[in-house]
């Protein structure tokens, strides 16, 4: 099982009040993550990524043992770590202003 942070305002709107665990099938890709959080989750649906481009949303970002993982292709596989479940995903809000 792989373990997701959300941030506050998304586990919110999910009704969770802590980490997912979800089942990325057979090819662990950050493609298949968040399918199966908008699957979930269906209030989330647009929420991470854009409904028609399924690019990651500005202000949010992806990190993992450590590493950004927020510009890698959405079909490059999980950390084994993450795959694992002894590292979580998270999902990060970006924090903007000037």
């Amino acid at each position: 099982m792989i373990r997701v942070a959300l941030p506050v305002h998304l586990r919110t709107l999910a009704g969770v009040g802590g980490e997912l665990k979800l089942d990325a099938g057979d090819s662990p890709t950050q493609r298949a993550l968040l399918d199966a959080i908008e699957a979930g989750y269906p209030m989330l649906r647009g929420t991470i990524r854009d409904q028609v481009t399924q690019r990651r949303r500005v202000l949010l970002r992806f990190f993992a043992g450590g590493r950004d993982l927020s510009n890698e292709p959405p079909d490059a596989l999980l950390p084994p770590p993450v795959v694992a479940g002894t590292e979580i995903f998270f999902i990060v809000g970006a924090i903007a202003g000037g």
